[in-house]
């Protein structure tokens, strides 16, 4: 199975790993919000800083339980 379908497989029967997509999703989201905004003073682009670093730490956990799927898989 390829990175995508087990993506998908995980975020349907994996409630974790679906907590970890919709948290990322949120901070998608937050992102957005503030990159839409004409001006960023310095408590946002802190709290940009900050979001995108948790963005990267849920995706490196996502990454991390793909990987222990593959090779629970290949065993």
């Amino acid at each position: 199975m390829n990175e995508i379908g087990v993506k998908e497989y995980l975020i349907k029967n994996d409630h974790e790993f679906r907590e970890l997509v919709e948290q990322h999703r949120s901070y998608e989201q937050q992102l957005e919000e503030l990159v839409g905004k004409p001006y960023l003073n310095a408590q946002d682009q802190v709290e940009e800083s900050v979001i995108k670093k948790k963005k990267l730490a849920l995706k490196d956990q996502m990454q991390f339980r793909i990987n222990c799927y593959h090779d629970q898989q290949s065993t």
